[in-house]
């Protein structure tokens, strides 16, 4: 990605102190085309903003914004949604650092991108082309780790966690008839997928399996999610002061990077999950 930044940014301004492997490190999964975007969109909010070069601010700030989407300042909430929206992705940042298996949180943010009210980003530390039972079930956790903060914090739930639970759930279905993570149903896959090979993309799905077996999936699958669910409440039960500090945080000043959070994480470490 760093080579591929490079041909990009040949001819534009760009400051001297920016570190295009930074830049690179921040965009896993992007593709070439991708990366050119988000060149000319750094290039863009540069002239916006009336600077001479493009610096590091611009390239987050396009980075932000083709993953999720250009601010909507012109939405408008109430303080009492705001608090609510500090406090769901509070739970995910929170739920992130304490678990060994999840990506460091990049930064938590409640200013609203497209449909969303608030967002967490996640950085790997490592490209990975293999991905862990482990790694899967911190994963499910931190999805709902927003839901869970809602609950613990205001003994009600909302509708922001849609997409975390639709997430949660593809991915736990997945994890037992794809990836045969399932003890009770072994290693296996349930289900012909047939695909359009030119498009790369599923089209339809055969059942070659029982009635009975597709209860013991659903089964499974709730199973899962519901291991993940307690491990968030385990995890933001236990650290209610910091999730109450985190969301204060995110409520005055919005957005939080890396640095900042570091801060309010200081004493924290990651804890094995409960089997």
């Amino acid at each position: 990605r760093k080579a591929i930044l490079e041909v990009h940014v040949k001819g534009k301004p760009l400051a001297a102190a920016v570190d295009l492997e930074t830049v690179a490190k921040e965009t896993p999964g992007f593709s070439g085309a991708d990366l050119a975007n988000l060149i000319n969109e750094a290039a863009i909010l540069a002239a916006r903003r009336n600077r001479k070069d493009i610096t590091l601010q611009e390239l987050e700030d396009a980075v932000d914004r083709t993953i999720a989407g250009p601010e909507r300042k012109s939405r408008v909430i109430s303080s009492k949604e705001k608090e609510m929206f500090a406090y769901h992705e509070s739970g995910h940042a929170l739920t992130a650092r304490m678990l060994p298996n999840a990506d460091p949180v990049h930064k938590v943010s409640i200013v609203a991108r497209r449909m969303m009210g608030g967002w967490t980003r996640f950085l790997p530390t490592e490209e990975r082309h293999l991905l862990t039972k482990s790694q899967f079930e911190d994963s499910l956790a931190v999805l709902l780790g927003g839901r869970v903060a809602e609950e613990i914090t205001f003994k009600e739930m909302t509708t922001g966690a849609q997409h975390d639970l639709e997430q949660a759930t593809k991915l736990a279905r997945k994890m037992v008839t794809e990836y045969g993570m399932s003890k009770k149903l072994g290693p296996r896959i349930f289900g012909q997928r047939q695909e359009l090979v030119f498009l790369g993309r599923e089209i339809s799905e055969q059942r070659d399996y029982s009635d009975k077996i597709a209860q013991e999936i659903d089964e499974e699958v709730h199973n899962i999610i519901q291991k993940a669910y307690n491990t968030a409440k385990r995890i933001l039960t236990a650290n209610k002061g910091k999730l109450k500090h985190l969301a204060e945080e995110l409520v005055a000043h919005e957005t939080l990077n890396e640095p900042d959070l570091d801060k309010i994480f200081e004493g924290l470490a990651p804890q094995p999950t409960s089997s």
